[in-house]
């Protein structure tokens, strides 16, 4: 038989959640896409709702994790600081080092 360990984690500030699997899927996407409006096409999410969680990630941060420029005849565009790509690389790094961590532990159960 074959066993599979689940967990999601997520990073807290005061209460309020800085970094996530969603937020940073939306981080992301800013990054490749150069806009908040195409992210939030590109992960089928409402613009208003990624608005909030960048707007919650930034609140939660230390510093901007995105540099903006409005909209105008061209449209604005969206892209992560070099604070904002760090904090990415680093809870895909937490991300993939518990991962790692709940393998090991399995293997608890696995070989009883």
């Amino acid at each position: 038989m074959s066993y599979k360990i689940k967990s999601r984690i997520w990073i807290e500030s005061e209460n309020n959640v800085l970094l996530g699997e969603g937020r940073v899927h939306l981080l992301k996407a800013i990054q490749e896409t150069g806009s908040l409006s195409k992210a939030a096409r590109s992960l089928n999410i409402s613009y208003k709702k990624a608005w909030t969680l960048l707007d919650s990630v930034n609140k939660s941060a230390k510093k901007p994790v995105t540099i903006n420029s409005i909209g105008g005849k061209g449209g604005g565009g969206a892209e992560l600081t070099e604070y904002g790509q760090s904090l990415v690389n680093a809870f895909d790094e937490i991300n993939r080092n518990c991962w790692a961590f709940l393998d090991e532990q399995l293997d608890k159960i696995a070989n009883l």
